[in-house]
Formats: structure tokens, sequence, C-alpha cells
């Protein structure tokens, strides 16, 4: 990456520079160098194997890099730190598979995922208060589940748990969201919902999406970044990526 022509680390959500990550010899990330600047809505896309996944497990310190740099908000160096630490900073991830809470409410799984009030529901005492159930509210709106806020989670349909859980990600007020392919098993419709969905998060917060589907990433109408064999090939609209002779001999042309 030219340091020159990127913006400073202070205009950055995420900064990766050199990253490198081997497996059993393997080079899972090579010398990967890309940033997202604040409020960005940003999609990863690349072949199986070109180091998507790796790349999330470093940014949230679930695997450590050989060599590199991974600055947060413009100056937390991310590869110090344990996985704990860096979701208390403000990084959520989102994983394919939703987790949510199946035999309580979609309230009461916004609910428990509050920020900094998880010891609070062991005591059956607890009160929302007016300012925490207004951010339940607007959640929900955002998330379009709010004539679901009493129906349980289990009863939702697929694509809808995969909003309920972005939703109790947003209840946490993560500065940077790293989505990985909220699209997978969802309709058309849902499909096209959940790129509507991201795209209003962003801008209060930024959003790093990593997904197959074209039609969906199209729908996001964002900057896409293409990863091969660890590195970054390619990086700019989704029209450039998909004219681009490198992007189509290694991912799209297959």
């Amino acid at each position: 990456m030219n340091l020159h022509a990127s913006p400073s680390r202070r205009d950055t959500i995420l900064y990766l520079d050199g990253v490198s990550v081997s497996f059993d010899g393997f080079k899972a990330l090579n010398n990967l160098s890309f940033y997202v600047e604040v409020g960005e809505l940003r999609a990863i896309i690349g072949p199986n194997g070109a180091g998507k996944t790796t790349m999330m497990d470093v940014v949230t310190g679930k695997t450590r890099p050989d060599s590199g740099d991974v600055i947060f908000n413009g100056g937390t160096d991310l590869t110090k730190l344990d996985e704990a630490h860096i979701a208390n900073l403000g990084i959520g991830r989102k994983f394919q598979k939703p987790t949510v809470f199946e035999s309580q409410s979609v309230f009461e799984n916004l609910e428990l995922a509050l920020a900094g009030n998880r010891r609070v529901f062991q005591s059956l005492f607890f009160t929302l208060t007016s300012v925490q159930a207004q951010r339940i509210d607007e959640v929900l709106e955002t998330i379009r589940l709010t004539g679901d806020r009493a129906k349980q989670a289990g009863d939702l349909s697929h694509g809808q748990k995969q909003w309920l859980e972005i939703g109790m990600l947003l209840m946490q007020e993560p500065d940077l969201l790293l989505v990985d392919e909220p699209a997978a098993g969802m309709t058309d419709a849902e499909t096209m919902q959940t790129a509507e969905m991201l795209k209003r998060i962003a801008g209060d917060h930024s959003v790093i999406v990593v997904e197959h589907d074209m039609s969906f990433i199209r729908a996001l109408g964002c900057r896409v970044t293409v990863l091969n064999e660890g590195s970054v090939l390619a990086e700019g609209s989704l029209d450039a990526m998909q004219a681009d002779e490198r992007v189509i001999e290694s991912y799209l042309g297959r």
C-alpha cells in the first residue's frame, strides 16, 4: 500500500499495514494492507482461502499476526490486545450463523445485549431506564422488528434472526461492525432489506461486510476490496472489479 496516498490514521477506523499470518507454512495473510474510513461501509470479496476470515480473526484478536500493524480508531494497536479487550473497545462481529436466545422474545434479546448490563440481569429486580428502553426502540426500528418485539426469537425467519443478531451488536454501540455473509440463506426480499439496513447503519458506525452474493454487494453500493492469496488484489467500485481481468481470473470467472 502506498501510505502517502492514504488518509492519516486519525481519519481511519481500521488500518492494516503489512499483516501476515502463517498456519503450518501456509500464508493465510500475505503482507495484507488496506484501510477503512470512519463511517464507511466496505465489502470484502474473494475466493475461498483468500484470507477473509483470517483478516476478521486478526481484527477481533482471535488470531495474532506474525507481522504487521492493525490500528483501530487512530492509535490503538489491536495486535497487542486480547479478544475481550478488543470487543470492549467497540468492535462487534457477526458470524454467518445467527446466535440468538431462541426462548427469549426479540425485546428480551436486545435487553440482554445492552452494553455493561450483563451482570445486572442476574437480578430479578432489574428495570430498564427510559434511555435504555428508548435505545431498544431505536434498534428495533433499525432492524425492522418493531412489530415482532414480543415474538420469541425462535419463531423468527432465518433472515429476521440475522437482523436480530445485528441489533444485539448495535445495542453495544460498536464503532466498527464486522459482518460475515449476512445474505446466506435469505430470501431475495430479505437480502435487499438487509442491504438497506446495513446502509442505514453505516455512517453512525463503520461496517465491513464479507460476502459472496454479488447482487447483495451491488445493493450495498459501496467500495469493494478483493482479497486473493492473503493480500489485496484490487479495490474500487463493483463495476470496476467486475471489469478487472485479475479479479475475473482469480475469482469472478470461476
